[in-house]
Parts: C-alpha cells; sequence; structure tokens
C-alpha cells in the first residue's frame, strides 16, 4: 500500500500551494484530483479552438513589489515564484453601479475615497471610520469570533446607499451567506478589493496554474489527476486509510482537503456527512462568456474592468427565486486591463449572476441547453443597462459564446449545490472532528486566487510542518 506523509485531495490553488509548501521541506505529498484539468474553482477549457476562464476575473490583493506584509508578496515568497514570472497587469478601473449612483475605483484607494467624497459628502469621514476598522483587524488570526459585518458598517455609515454599494463587490467575489458577512471575512474582502486591488496575466489562469504546476514537480511532489477520493476510512477517530475510485487504498499521516468541510466529512461517514448538511451552502451563480471580433474599446467599452451592478432600491445578495436574478451582478471585461502593446485578440464580456440551483438541477437535458439559449441573452440585456450605449448588436456580433450553470460547476467541482463559496460556517483553523485531517481553500475561509493560496500555505504550516 503507497504510504505519504501528506495526502491533499483536490489540485486546486489551495492544494497546489499547500503542496509546494509541504514538498519544500521534505515531505511525501500527493495530490489526489478526481477532473483531469487542475485549477479547481479557478481553471479553463477548451472550445472550438477557444480557452475559455472559468472561475478568476481578475486576481485580486494585488500590490506593487516591496510592500511589506502584503498577502500577494508573502505568498510568493513562501512558494518561491518570481513575481515577474506572473505577468501581473493591473486593471485600467472599475465601478459598482447602481440606479442614478456609480462609484468608480482603482488599485489607488484614494479614487475610491474621491467617489464617495463627491457622491456621498456626509458620509467620508464614516467610510474613514470604517477602513481603519478594516486595517485594524488582524486577518492572521484564525479563531476570532462572529461579528456582523453590516453592524458594524452600520456603525460608521449612515447612508444604506453607500452600505449596499461598498458591500456588492464583496459580498459577489466571496460570500457565503446571505445579505451579511463575517465581518473577519468582510475585512479579507475589503482590502483585497478596496485597498490592495485587481490585476490579471494576459493569459489568464493558465498561467498562473503552469507556474504552481511546475513549481510543485521541481519541488518533488506527486500528482495524480483523474483519481479522485471515494471513502475517507476513519478508525479511532483519525485517518486510516483513503479508499480511491477504483478501489486502491493509500495511506498518509496526514490529510488536507480542499474538498469543502460537508463534502470532506461526508467521505469519512454518513453520520458526519449528516451533521454537516445543514452547512451546504446555498448560493450558486450563473456566467455567460460572449466574444466579439473586435475589442470592447472599439465600441464604447474601454474603460471598465469590472462592473459590480444593481437594478433594485437596495441591494439583495440571497439565493435567487428565478432560474436567474437579473437584478444585480457582475461585468468582466478581461481586455481592460493594463496590458500596453499585447492586448487580447478578440473582445471578451463575461456576466455572472446569481441563479437557482434546484431548478437548472431538475431540467432535463433538452429543457436545460433550451433554457440556457432562453436566459443567455436576458443576462446579456440586463448587463447592458449599465454600460455605455453602442450600437453593438449581440445576435450578430458575438462570434462565439458558452455559459455555466449551478450544475456545471456541481460537475466539475463537486461543490455541493454548485456553490462556489461552500458553507456558510468555515473551519477558520482547518480542523475537523477526525485529529489528522484538515481543510484549506473555501471552506477554511479565505478566497480568491491569492486567499486560497495563502490558505493552503498557512494550513500546511499550522497542520504539517510544526
Amino acid at each position: 500500500m503507497e504510504k505519504y506523509d501528506v495526502a491533499i485531495l483536490g489540485a486546486g490553488m489551495s492544494g497546489i500551494a499547500a503542496g509546494i509548501r509541504l514538498a519544500h521541506f521534505g515531505k511525501r505529498v500527493c495530490i489526489f484530483e478526481r477532473h483531469y484539468a487542475p485549477g479547481g474553482l479557478n481553471s479553463f477549457y477548451a472550445k472550438d479552438g477557444r480557452k475559455f476562464d472559468v472561475g478568476l476575473h481578475a486576481m485580486t490583493n494585488f500590490v506593487k513589489p516591496g510592500v511589506k506584509g502584503a498577502p500577494l508578496n508573502r505568498i510568493l515568497k513562501q512558494l518561491r515564484i518570481r513575481r515577474e514570472d506572473l505577468g501581473l497587469h493591473e486593471q485600467i478601473g472599475s465601478r459598482v453601479a447602481f440606479p442614478g449612483r456609480d462609484l468608480r475605483f482603482t488599485n489607488d484607494v484614494g479614487v475610491l475615497e474621491s467617489e464617495i467624497a463627491r457622491e456621498f459628502p456626509r458620509e467620508i469621514d464614516g467610510f474613514q471610520k470604517l477602513v481603519h476598522a478594516v486595517k485594524s483587524f488582524d486577518d492572521t488570526e484564525f479563531n476570532y469570533p462572529y461579528q456582523s459585518a453590516r453592524e458594524i458598517a452600520r456603525s460608521c455609515i449612515g447612508d444604506p446607499l453607500l452600505e449596499d454599494m461598498l458591500f456588492c463587490p464583496l459580498m459577489y467575489y466571496g460570500s457565503a451567506t446571505e445579505d451579511d458577512m463575517d465581518f473577519g471575512q468582510f475585512a479579507v474582502m475589503f482590502k483585497s478589493i478596496f485597498l490592495e486591488g485587481f490585476a490579471r496575466p494576459l493569459d489568464g489562469i493558465r498561467n498562473i496554474i503552469k507556474i504552481l504546476l511546475q513549481r510543485y514537480k521541481s519541488a518533488g511532489g506527486i500528482r495524480r489527476m483523474k483519481t479522485g477520493v471515494s471513502q475517507i476510512r476513519v478508525s479511532n477517530e483519525k485517518v486510516d486509510r483513503l479508499i480511491l475510485d477504483d478501489g486502491e487504498e493509500v495511506e498518509a499521516d496526514i490529510v488536507l482537503s480542499s474538498a469543502g468541510l460537508p463534502e470532506t466529512l461526508s467521505l469519512c461517514s454518513p453520520s458526519m456527512g449528516g451533521k454537516a448538511e445543514s452547512n451546504v451552502g446555498q448560493l450558486s451563480f450563473t456566467e455567460t462568456i460572449s466574444i466579439f471580433d473586435k475589442s470592447p474599446d472599439r465600441f464604447g467599452w474601454g474603460e471598465d474592468t469590472i462592473i459590480f451592478f444593481n437594478s433594485r432600491d437596495r441591494f439583495a445578495y440571497r439565493a435567487s427565486e428565478d432560474p436567474v436574478d437579473l437584478t444585480s451582478g457582475v461585468i468582466c471585461i478581461p481586455n481592460n486591463f493594463e496590458y500596453g502593446d499585447l492586448g487580447l485578440p478578440e473582445g471578451i464580456v463575461r456576466v455572472t449572476c446569481l441563479a437557482n440551483y434546484d431548478t437548472w438541477k431538475s431540467y432535463s437535458e433538452t429543457e436545460y441547453t433550451k433554457n440556457k439559449e432562453h436566459w443567455r441573452p436576458l443576462i446579456w440585456d440586463a448587463a447592458r443597462r449599465f454600460m455605455p450605449d453602442t450600437d453593438l448588436s449581440y445576435d450578430s456580433d458575438c462570434i462565439a459564446h458558452d455559459m455555466f450553470t449551478p450544475k456545471t460547476v456541481e460537475r466539475y467541482t463537486w461543490k455541493r449545490r454548485g456553490a462556489i463559496y461552500g458553507a456558510p460556517q468555515k473551519a477558520k483553523d482547518g480542523s475537523t472532528p477526525v485529529a489528522n485531517l484538515f481543510v484549506c481553500g473555501t471552506d477554511q475561509g479565505f478566497l480568491g486566487i491569492v486567499g486560497s493560496m495563502m490558505s493552503g500555505i498557512a494550513m500546511a504550516n499550522t497542520h504539517a510542518l510544526r
């Protein structure tokens, strides 16, 4: 029977980062991935000769080189990756768009401050008070108590519209709970989006995955693709062995799972899985990816990198009652980063909205295809209301497209109910009821590309290297 110091479930960002860290220190580590492609929630696929990113809109937490204590610079040091190899390009500028109000922001928080001073002049002192509370929060401490982010924000900011406009990007990019967030999660997301910022490699997520896998292989790590774990055998409250999908059994002193907390416990036993059932995430999304034969700046959409939009009087972030909630969402235009003379060969527009898992899961194959075609132009029309007027014709100018739904997410990531941000209740220190079984990634609590890698490193350091 094969024996490892550490077995890692899932070749997503957190799993690979954990594997690199462990391999650097001589651990015999193996990553088991059921899918044929690495990356987990942040991966890519090919269709009709094109590469499509999934997950990554932008890498958050972008800072300039040399900023001490910044998460991006910390992970690069711990993974021994050269910053220039990532090929990161900063955003042009993003905005939060509500009826009659826009707030622009860039990688310079001063832009957001000036926008708030213009749109909400009475709230600038309150905003600065909120920024101070965020900066004061110690996000290296795992076991902080729950605090309502809404309550803390309201103690600083009096205008509910500004409150909603600040919460909208943070929730869409990292909240597993409806309408509120744990303040710790809020602080992490606020820092990563508003105080640090967005960047993207020209080739998208593929370049980041390639660099991580090269680093993992060169450090001596083992990776087994299309090899899932069907059962975690537990004896005396410890992992005894892993049963793979083909029946093979392997042993490991420590198991680190990025599969999600309820999903991992369900592999241990029906009773553990049953107890975790109430902690399965309920929030999922659909996304359309539209390809055009010209760059967005050619049809007047060259100024916005990412737009977080909402058409209601108040922003509502909750499980959709309709197959797709068209009242809010995220528009990402990958062309609109500072690529200089490089640029992307085609125009790309991605639109993400909240969706109803149960409805999409219930469709027959024919109904599923029909409804994707029904909702795709409706999603486009909902987003277009928040973009500059253009004579662009979606029917004639869109040369390729694709769409994912909650069903797609569940199928390719095995996240229950297609819940991209996982369980509402996180295992902040990574621990589970099984002594040598730990979780990393989404359900440990750090989100996004940088956050996922931070989670993998932190859990490897805490549970396998100390």
